[in-house]
């Protein structure tokens, strides 16, 4: 079961969230947050906020964390559609008119959106930052906790990852994510469960209430940002952070934006271990957001890219080693059972299909015969017992064919019975005479097909002066004839014989 740390660092807290993922079952395990300047340092704070949420824990598998959006350049653009394969050729031409600062120093991610446009254009998001800053936080996530970070994400974009936790965040239509920090606040806006847009304040809920009307207009001043670019106006905002806990704050803001307002909704995961922290969970909103960055298909940015990118070393395969051989067993046996399985089925098809074989040559041949070399030599034994050829090369329509055609024109002759068994052929015919009957029996005489053509009998027909006549022969071709069987020593023993002409 895998855990994942989310690490949300902040200027006042470091906020940290650790999630363990089960088979259809994702649990929200442990939170906790720790006040910068009682620790001294974000070094310090960030290596007791990740102390408390491992207490007891083996160490995360991955690790994930964040850089401020103020110290990002996030930019929603418009490409061809055309530039779709190409698109990572041509991304950075167009970050790099864009962005105050050297591309060639940097890392981007992007993110296609799933929107369908009528000028079949592509709708990107992408964001740009520093090498060095992101270097810089990945270094203070190693030195506070020694585990490197596997993500770093930008800002609000990182609350996108709440989407899949969270229903009420997919539904139809465009909503806010507000996070309410005490130097900071990040705005979110979501169209269709989808991020579209982000944007950081450079202030927080430190000096309320007298900054309450300031912070409200920044709030609308980002909306209406997004309408800028084509977007539509949120229907509603959701408030997290640690300043969606102010009292009267969402009231505050509703008027204000004159639209609904409600704290975050408690996210689809199992909270059974959280006990009271559970009610202050829209706190860690980021933190938790972090961490389930690492569940399923990923829809954040990550900024571990280039010279940056993350890679595994030798000692995370050492520590799972046991949990890869264990794995590796489990594939080794899962093989030779399958293996197994199948030589049997194939057995028990081979026994089904020889027994099969054995019915039906006895059945046929009165023999059983278990294998196809039997069976072969059962029907070859078979044929060499019958001079009889199934398929002969002439038949009884045969015969009526050589009648028709033996019989002259000028002469009348009726056939009153034609019997063909066992290739003897019996003819019952009138002719006009018995030399036309006999002429008739010798034309049939000259067919090969036709041997010792005979008239049996001859009569008067009652009533006239016709010859009803008997004609029998054998119908057998010579291609139906089977040569004789030799016995052995016969061509030695021809050979010994002196022919009459030449022997002495």
């Amino acid at each position: 079961m895998p855990t994942w740390l989310g690490i949300d660092i902040g200027s006042a807290h470091v906020k940290a969230a650790l999630v363990r993922s089960a088979y259809r079952k994702t649990a929200l395990v442990r939170v906790a947050s720790v006040d910068v300047a009682q620790a001294g340092s974000l070094v310090d704070a960030t290596r007791a906020a990740v102390a408390r949420v491992l207490e007891g824990e083996p160490g995360p598998d991955a690790v994930a964390a964040a850089i401020d959006g103020s110290r990002a350049a996030i930019h929603r653009l418009l490409l061809p559609g055309t530039a779709m394969k190409q698109i990572t050729e041509v991304l950075p031409y167009e970050l790099a008119s864009q962005v105050p600062f050297d591309l060639d120093d940097s890392v981007f991610d992007w993110r296609i959106l799933d929107q369908t446009r009528d000028d079949g254009q592509l709708p990107i998001v992408a964001a740009v930052a520093r090498i060095e800053e992101v270097r810089g936080r990945i270094e203070l996530v190693k030195e506070a906790t020694g585990f490197e970070p596997e993500r770093i994400a930008v800002g609000a974009l990182s609350l996108g990852a709440l989407v899949p936790a969270v229903p009420v965040l997919a539904e139809t239509g465009t909503l806010a994510i507000v996070d309410l920090g005490a130097r900071a606040i990040e705005v979110l806006v979501l169209e269709r469960g989808e991020t579209v847009f982000a944007r950081t304040l450079s202030m927080g809920t430190e000096g309320l209430p007298a900054s309450a009307p300031r912070l409200a207009r920044e709030i609308r001043l980002s909306f209406a940002s997004h309408r800028a670019q084509g977007g539509s106006l949120p229907e509603r905002v959701v408030l997290c952070g640690g300043g969606a806990f102010v009292s009267g704050a969402e009231g505050f803001l509703s008027g204000e934006l004159e639209m609904p307002v409600q704290l975050l909704p408690e996210p689809a995961l199992d909270l059974s271990t959280l006990g009271d922290a559970a009610r202050e969970l829209p706190r860690y909103a980021k933190a938790v957001a972090l961490a389930l960055s690492f569940a399923g298909r990923a829809t954040g940015m990550n900024l571990r890219r280039g010279p940056l990118a993350f890679e595994r070393g030798f000692g995370w395969v050492r520590e799972r080693l046991p949990v890869l051989a264990g794995l590796g067993a489990v594939v080794l046996v899962s093989f030779v059972f399958s293996g197994w399985s199948r030589i049997h089925e194939v057995h028990s098809e081979r026994a089904a299909l020889q027994g099969a074989l054995a019915a039906v040559t006895k059945e046929v041949l009165g023999t059983e015969a278990d294998t196809a070399q039997d069976a072969e030599d059962l029907l070859a034994k078979e044929a060499s017992l019958t001079d009889q050829d199934p398929m002969p090369h002439a038949d009884a329509f045969d015969v009526m064919v050589r009648l028709s055609e033996a019989v002259p024109q000028a002469v009348t002759h009726d056939v009153e019975e034609l019997d063909v068994v066992n290739g003897r052929v019996t003819i019952r015919g009138i002719a006009g005479s018995i030399p036309e009957a006999q002429s008739i029996a010798t034309a049939l005489g000259e067919n090969k097909c036709m041997s010792d053509v005979k008239i049996k009998s001859t009569t008067q027909a009652v009533g006239g002066d016709r010859q009803k006549y008997v004609m029998e022969f054998q119908l057998k071709c010579p291609e139906d004839a089977k040569p004789a069987s030799k016995k052995k020593g016969d061509s030695s023993a021809a050979a010994a014989v002196p022919s009459e002409s030449g022997g002495k």
